[in-house]
């Protein structure tokens, strides 16, 4: 098991290209919202490119589960949806290289959803992430959550 996942392969079926079968998590678990291809300096999408919007909405993943003490290879499923599929195909040297240049060889479980559209009416890709964080990500996440009153009775 490295970090917080074991990858799981059935014996006897073919190696998976770009993603996992499956994902064993131990430690803390990290669910990351759908993030958008926008840029947060300034709110905004800022390419009508695909790949250029996957690029930026891997970036936002990585972000939210930096934030929480994790890294990259720490993301053991991913879900995108894609409002074109056919984008989606003719982008895949462009976005593979998004890919590795953030990831790497770590692939976690994944699936790819074409949808009619989603919220934002700019965005052509949206992507939400599980990742599994191990003991090294607890301490600043415990002072993250000290600093904020976290642990409190109350609500939301």
């Amino acid at each position: 098991m490295k970090g917080g996942l074991e990858i799981v392969q059935p014996a006897g079926w073919p190696a998976p290209r770009g993603y996992a079968n499956g994902v064993v998590t131990r430690g803390r678990t990290l669910h990351v919202a759908g993030q958008i291809g926008w840029d947060a300096a300034s709110g905004q999408i800022r390419s009508d490119d695909l790949a250029e919007q996957f690029a930026q909405a891997l970036d936002n993943v990585i972000a939210v589960v930096a934030a929480a003490g994790g890294e990259p290879g720490d993301v053991a499923r991913m879900t995108v949806y894609v409002t074109d599929l056919e984008a989606y195909r003719s982008s895949r040297a462009a976005i593979g290289a998004a890919w590795r240049s953030r990831f790497g060889k770590h692939f976690p479980a994944m699936a790819l959803v074409g949808v009619a559209g989603l919220v934002e009416p700019r965005a052509l890709v949206e992507i939400e992430a599980v990742a599994a964080l191990d003991a090294r990500g607890d301490q600043a996440a415990s002072t993250s959550a000290s600093a904020r009153g976290a642990g409190d009775e109350g609500g939301l």
